[in-house]
């Protein structure tokens, strides 16, 4: 039997490379599959250069992979400043031979190549990289720029890449070549050919939606392998950012799963007569969604909620996307709350941002990164509606999945506020995003009865257990929220425009 006749041995299993994009990884179960080539695509600032070097970067400091940079647009030491914002340093790691730069950027008079080419030199220079650093990783970036000062035949161009990778996989290396487009969706590349090359093709994105940019990572293609599918929302960071990850950080949405345990353990809300209201309390691990209108009573639950959370021994945090520090703190002194001592002590931590200083996933990873720090028992959050703003449906729809998810998964007790669109109640774009994620909704309404308007709270919904249906009337004065006797004859609390979640 010839050689050509010999049968190729194919593993079972593909192993994985991981590319230091934490949820990316999840998203392709695991990382990308070794020894094959991805196509990295995306309009002007996408983040496809961050990408490609935090691939190198994580190999080099994490996995003991070498790397090597094939540049065909930027210069080596306008990379190597650009990447020094996100803590990686390509000199350091060249000189300590973890890292091989190809310099194949354009010259300031370069000429065009008419017609038959070859890419034999730059391969054999490529390779040349690869061995002096014993590398197993990849990067060209960007072919565009290198196929951009070609003009010939297509089938050509196309020949020669596939000769570049076919080689490069053939020494076990990991490939990963980064692509320009020209929209963010249509034709996933310029030139339509590094994709029918590539055994796999990543899209990022930068969609402008509501004046904001809203950065989406999706996997479209993945020969021999599952992945998620539709796109992933992320963000870029730089080393001073804040703790956590930096450079490229995606939020993993398709692969979160339904997995996390169901507590019977009950904890305070901070008001006995709400408690009672519950069959006890809220749930350890649950959300519960406060709705209604401004000024029923949302932010004084909040209050409740986490100082009844401090006076049991626990720590909470407080996000407050509506008001100030100062604000907060004034409004809770006036109800007898000392937020102050508790942040002196180390049981409360309070946070406050305007929506519109950063995206969704920025405000997401902000949250992350202050739980982890803080480790609090129980979180509130004041209030998703002002967040609302920010973001698309779907955007806005994500990040409560997310967040949500991510709570439960800490057994951590949480609390959002969600402002209704009118004084009587009705329906807000936060309440039908969120009412079927959330374990329990408590409704603040205004009440009218003949001349005299009135508040009333309501326990709509309880996740696992028993509550009151009635609507109780209450009051608001310097020593909190008092509950006092059902309504008798209310009028219809949902007049207003009748969700349909509240009918279920």
């Amino acid at each position: 039997m010839s050689a050509q006749d010999a049968e190729v041995e194919v593993p079972d299993v593909l192993e994985r490379v991981k590319t230091g994009v934490a949820a990316f990884d999840e998203l392709v179960t695991g990382g990308l599959p070794r020894a094959r080539t991805t196509v990295v695509g995306g309009t002007p600032g996408s983040g496809k250069t961050i990408f490609a070097i935090q691939f190198l970067a994580h190999g080099i400091s994490e996995c003991s992979e070498n790397g090597v940079l094939v540049t065909f647009e930027e210069s080596p030491a306008d990379i190597d400043s650009n990447m020094r914002g996100f803590g990686w340093d390509l000199t350091a790691w060249r000189k300590a031979g973890c890292l091989a730069v190809v310099d194949a950027s354009p010259p300031t008079k370069d000429e065009l190549v008419i017609g038959d080419f070859d890419l034999l030199g730059l391969l054999s220079r490529i390779q040349h990289a690869a061995r002096s650093v014993n590398a197993k990783r990849i990067v060209l970036d960007s072919l565009t720029q290198l196929f951009d000062h070609f003009i010939g035949d297509p089938k050509v161009l196309r020949r020669e890449l596939f000769r570049i990778t076919d080689a490069l996989k053939k020494a076990d290396l990991t490939v990963l070549m980064t692509a320009e487009r020209n929209a963010e969706y249509g034709e996933i590349t310029r030139h339509r050919l590094e994709e029918f090359i590539a055994d796999n093709v990543v899209i990022l994105r930068n969609v402008l939606q509501r004046e904001k940019r809203r950065r989406t990572i999706e996997v479209l293609k993945m020969r021999g392998s599952h992945h998620a599918e539709g796109e992933s929302p992320f963000t870029i960071l730089g080393r001073d950012e804040g703790p956590g990850a930096h450079g490229l950080v995606a939020v993993p949405l398709s692969s979160l799963r339904l997995e996390q345990q169901s507590s019977t353990v009950r904890v305070t809300s901070g008001n006995r007569a709400i408690d009672e209201m519950c069959g006890g309390g809220f749930f350890r691990d649950s959300v519960t969604l406060v709705s209604g209108a401004t000024g029923t009573g949302k932010t004084l639950l909040v209050t409740n909620f986490l100082a009844g959370g401090v006076a049991a021994g626990e720590r909470a945090i407080l996000f407050g996307f509506e008001e100030s520090r100062g604000q907060l703190f004034r409004n809770a002194s006036g109800w007898g709350v000392d937020f102050a001592a508790m942040e002196a002590e180390g049981k409360l931590k309070v946070f406050c941002l305007y929506p519109e200083a950063q995206g969704l996933a920025d405000h997401l990873l902000a949250i992350q990164n202050l739980v982890d720090e803080v480790q609090p028992n129980r979180i509130a959050i004041d209030s998703i509606s002002a967040l609302e703003r920010v973001a698309p449906d779907v955007g806005f729809r994500e990040f409560l999945i997310s967040l949500t998810s991510f709570i439960k998964k800490r057994e951590i007790a949480g609390l959002y506020t969600a402002t209704s669109k009118s004084l009587i109640g009705g329906e807000s774009a936060s309440e039908q995003h969120i009412s079927t994620l959330t374990d329990s909704i408590i409704l603040l309404r205004y009440m009218q009865e003949q001349d005299v308007m009135h508040r009333g709270l309501m326990v709509l919904k309880m996740r696992g257990s028993e509550h009151a249906k009635e609507i109780r009337r209450f009051t608001i004065d310097g020593s909190g929220m008092h509950l006092g006797e059902p309504f008798k004859g209310a009028p219809n609390v949902f007049s207003s425009g009748e969700p349909d979640y509240y009918q279920r």
